[in-house]
């Protein structure tokens, strides 16, 4: 049974999960686990997937936690890692390939938008339905704030692909978005 403790810094409960503590690494996991959750689900729709993605995470965070230096965020650091296993999944899982169609009424897709009326959570769901690779490469650069290069590097992709992706994800949000607000005007008005 586990006594509810808390640590006055980040750094003592670093050293403390370092220590094996399992007060210590329930207090991080509890601390960050709705957080990493979310990034997990930003790339695998499927919400018991990404719960499994995230457990993995963490247990990569304990497993090199001897490896953090402290220089950076670490917070930041375990966000990276979440990131990383949940690209692993994408890579390794046929059924999720980063492989996307080329649509070509996206070309077309030049409408104008108004964002303001959109809550983040509509935007977010409209991002969660992009196929998986714009999806991917959406939430890299736009939220993580991964560049190009970065992206590239990450999916094994070229820094064109990546931003190609982004351009047709952009495009396809663009068009839900207005396609959403013209549906809106005819119920309304």
């Amino acid at each position: 049974m586990f006594t509810k403790k808390t640590f006055n810094t980040e750094s003592d409960l670093i050293k403390n999960c370092l220590k094996g503590e399992r007060n210590a690494q329930r207090f991080l996991y509890d601390s960050y686990a709705g957080k990493f959750l979310g990034i997990c689900l930003r790339y695998v729709k499927d919400r018991d997937l990404a719960e499994d993605v995230m457990i993995e995470g963490f247990m990569k965070i304990f497993e090199k936690l001897p490896q953090y230096q402290s220089l950076g965020s670490f917070e930041g650091w375990m966000k990276r890692i979440m990131v990383t296993q949940s690209l692993l999944v994408l890579r390794n899982n046929k059924s999720l390939s980063m492989e996307v169609n080329m649509e070509s009424h996206l070309e077309n897709a030049e409408q104008t938008y108004e964002i303001n009326a959109l809550e983040t959570a509509d935007l977010m769901e409209l991002v969660h339905e992009l196929p998986v690779g714009y999806r991917t490469v959406f939430n890299l650069y736009g939220i993580e704030g991964y560049s190009h290069a970065e992206i590239g590097e990450l999916l094994g992709i070229s820094e064109s692909t990546s931003k190609s992706q982004l351009n047709r994800a952009r495009n396809i949000l663009k068009k839900k978005i207005a396609d959403q607000q013209l549906k809106e005007r005819r119920i309304n008005g």
